[in-house]
Formats: C-alpha cells, structure tokens, sequence
C-alpha cells in the first residue's frame, strides 16, 4: 500500500509549499491553493455557460441580464476566495468533457482531501472551549455546512443562472438530493481523517475498538493513530476514485468495456 500512498504524500509536500509572488506579501498561499482555486472558477463559469445556453435555447434572450463581473465575484467569493478574475477575463473556456474531467477528478480528490483534512478539522479540534474540540458531531456537522454552504446558497438564490436573482429549491434538497456525492463526502471523509488520526478522543476510542473487534489488537488503548500526511493520503486516494467513478458513470465511460465484453460472449 506504501507505493501508493508515497506518491501522494509527496504531492502534498511539494504542493503545499508557499510560491512567489504571494511570499513576497508574507503569504503562505500554495500551489494546491491557486490549483484549488482555478478549478473552482473554471467549473462555476462552466456551469454558468451552461445554464444560459440552455435559458436561451428554450426561453430566449429576453429575461437574461447583462454579464456582471461583481455578480461572478460575489457568487465565487460564496464558494471560496479569490480566482475569479483570472477565469472571468478568459475569453473562451472549454466544455465540461470526459476528456477534462477524468484528469480533473484526480486534482479534485486532493484538493477536497486538503480541505476536509487539514482546513476544516483544526477549527474544530483547537477550540478554546474543551466541549467543542472534543464533540464528534461537533466536528461531522461542520464539515458538512462549511463545505456544502457555499453552493447550497448560490443554488437557493440562482446566482450562476442568466437571469435576476430567484429563490428556488437547491439541487441537495430536491428528490434524492442527499444523494450528491460532494454532500455526503464532506462528513465521511473528515470522519475518517479523525479516526485514523485520533482527532478526537471519540476517534481514538472508536479506532481502537473497531481493530479489536476485528482481533487486530489485545486492547483498544494499544492502537496507533496514523500521522496526519499518511492518513490524509487514504483520503485523497479514495477521494480521487469517487469522483473518478462519478466522472465515468456521467459520461457513459463504462459503455465501451460493456459493449466488448458482450462481443467476446
């Protein structure tokens, strides 16, 4: 498992380094930071592009506002900071294909595995107040608003739709909306970044019994956490093939190995 799980450790190591021009202003912005970013912008202005091909070719143009770069902004600002500019001034972006999003779910796993194991968790786990640090659920339902939070406003209100501002149901709350893969990821994986990692004494307690249980320890109290870049490597690597097998369910990628395995029958 180690030749899978090196790679990804020295990814972070390396990605994670601060990058000129940001140190020269004593900021510690990475490379996976502006990677993070970028990507982030590049698929709301997709996504965008995609709801005003599909307003005009059924309602027209009529209802559509006039682009607003301060609309783009606040609606990126919502999600994360900054980026925005940068993909706003593009003139052109490409369409959300398999061929952009296969590779795309890679970056997309590490960087969700950076925010849901080392941006999220410590807000949580070095609180002052002892009773938040140490709440489990504390912990899970945090994780779940503040990576969620974001799109989930920017859906109620409509902010990447072409027209005015609108209230409307978002997508997590419509039928089998929970079912969204970057709903539930959030909890789970922060979950399991705890677990391995002992966040929590919850965690610690929980880890150890599960490998007792599984007869991998005498006692519960001689279980071992993982250090923080390998156990944040597991996330990345299971986070990378969700979002891999997301991609190639989406697009129908399985469709060729089905139709030539029926051919060899």
């Amino acid at each position: 498992m180690s030749f899978l799980l090196s790679p990804c450790i020295e990814v972070f190591r390396y990605t994670l380094q601060p990058i000129a021009p940001f140190t020269w202003f004593g900021l510690g912005i990475s490379t996976l930071d502006v990677i993070a970013t970028v990507r982030l912008c590049l698929i709301l202005r997709q996504l965008k592009e995609q709801l005003y091909l599909k307003h005009v070719s059924t309602k027209g143009v009529d209802a559509v506002e006039a682009k607003s770069f301060v609309k783009s902004l606040t609606t990126t600002l919502t999600v994360v900071f900054g980026g925005e500019a940068i993909v706003y001034a593009l003139p052109v972006v490409p369409d959300i294909t398999a061929e952009l999003e296969v590779p795309l779910s890679i970056v997309d796993g590490f960087s969700r595995a950076y925010l849901l194991c080392n941006l999220i968790p410590p807000a949580i786990t070095t609180h002052v107040s002892s009773t938040i640090s140490n709440s489990p659920w504390t912990l899970l339902v945090s994780t779940l608003v503040i990576a969620n939070g974001g799109f989930f406003f920017v859906n109620t209100f409509s902010l990447l739709a072409p027209t005015p501002l609108a209230l409307t149901t978002p997508p997590e709350l419509q039928a089998y909306g929970w079912t969204t893969a970057d709903l539930w990821c959030a909890p789970l994986f922060t979950g399991l970044y705890a677990l391995l990692t002992h966040a929590q004494p919850f965690w610690a307690d929980v880890h150890g019994l599960i490998v007792e249980l599984l007869g991998g320890a005498t006692s519960a109290k001689s279980v071992e956490a993982l250090d923080p870049e390998t156990a944040r490597a597991v996330c990345a690597l299971l986070l990378s093939g969700l979002f891999l097998g997301r991609t190639v369910k989406n697009f129908g990628l399985w469709k060729p190995f089905d139709n030539a395995h029926t051919q060899l029958e």
